[in-house]
């Protein structure tokens, strides 16, 4: 079995985390060892940089597979990041729409429907990415440096000109 974060067993309705390098997949465990995930074509354990290919496809299927099997040699743990804002759904619920998609093939964005959204709506009814937050908070940051860097560089070069023209 893979490496996990921590010893506890996962319990039917638990989100399961899986760390793939540059970026995590998401599982919904559903007993007796199996998972439930929302897979792109290019997702799959020990997939490395090719995984990220997954932002060239629109579709995925529905798959219920072993947890070792899904996540390989990556760690993985229990993370139901959203138990603290939001009430998780009956389990009986949970489950039930989980295996009621099994083999449907889904729309699939890495920004607006990916397998964090997928297992979050599951749980809590609601579909979130934390990950796609996080990126989008970080791109921000990044582009807002970018122009303040520029708008620095206008205000030096800008001001040695007006110098050059008082002389």
């Amino acid at each position: 079995m893979a490496p996990t974060k921590y010893d506890k067993k996962p319990e039917p309705g638990d989100l399961i985390e899986i760390f793939r390098g540059t970026y995590q997949h998401w599982a919904i465990y559903v007993g007796d060892g199996y998972v439930i995930h929302l897979a792109p074509p290019s997702e799959h354990a020990q997939a490395g940089a090719y995984s990220m290919m997954s932002v060239l496809y629109d579709t995925a299927k529905v798959k219920k597979e072993e947890l070792y099997k899904v996540a390989g040699n990556d760690e993985y743990r229990i993370n139901n990041l959203l138990d603290d804002k939001y009430e998780p759904r009956p389990i009986h619920d949970i489950l039930q729409d989980a295996y009621s998609l099994l083999g449907a093939d889904r729309s699939y964005s890495v920004f607006s429907g990916n397998c964090e959204h997928f297992v979050t709506e599951l749980r809590y009814g609601k579909a979130h990415s934390r990950q796609v937050r996080k990126a989008v908070e970080v791109g921000l940051a990044a582009g807002l440096a970018t122009v303040a860097g520029f708008a620095l560089l206008a205000h030096i070069f800008g001001s040695k000109d007006k110098e050059k023209q008082t002389q």
